[in-house]
């Protein structure tokens, strides 16, 4: 896990969806385009947290699963977006609690937040999900937002 993240680089929220593949692959583009690292920031929400804090014995285990079990997802949607064609500057870091807080506070020390646009269902069926809104309303750098894409570009 990144220590000290370079203000150098463009990050991309991850949750293993369909959604999540499109905003890697806009983020692959732009990170090619920019010159710049790319890192794939993915978080495990606080109920999963607050569950094994609970737990009396094999907490640290039972966390380090939950973390490899978030990295298998960011894996997964990985291979969906880029294959073997991984862009070259690529990081994953597994962050424990809100995502939408994380993402914001991980916006401080980049040039570009991306990430999906779920929405269209949920909560009255708007148009872009919480998360989303979130980072758009609150991050201290740019945020793209991405749809989910009709074809593989």
């Amino acid at each position: 896990m990144n220590t000290e993240p370079s203000s150098n680089r463009i990050i991309v929220g991850v949750d293993g969806s369909e959604y999540s593949s499109a905003a890697l692959r806009w983020a692959g583009r732009m990170t090619e385009r920019l010159d710049m690292p790319l890192e794939a920031i993915t978080c495990v929400g606080i109920p999963d947290l607050f569950f094994s804090s609970r737990m009396e014995q094999g907490i640290s285990k039972f966390t380090g699963e939950l973390e490899e079990s978030a990295k298998q997802l960011v894996e997964q949607a990985l291979d969906r977006a880029f294959d073997a064609n991984r862009p070259e500057h690529l990081s994953i870091t597994v962050k424990f609690g809100a995502p939408a807080k994380i993402l914001v506070e991980e916006s401080r020390n980049a040039q570009l937040l991306i990430v999906g646009r779920h929405g269209e269902g949920g909560f009255l069926g708007q148009a872009i999900g919480s998360v989303s809104r979130a980072c758009a309303a609150h991050s201290q750098c740019p945020v793209l937002l991405v749809g989910q894409e009709v074809e593989n570009t």
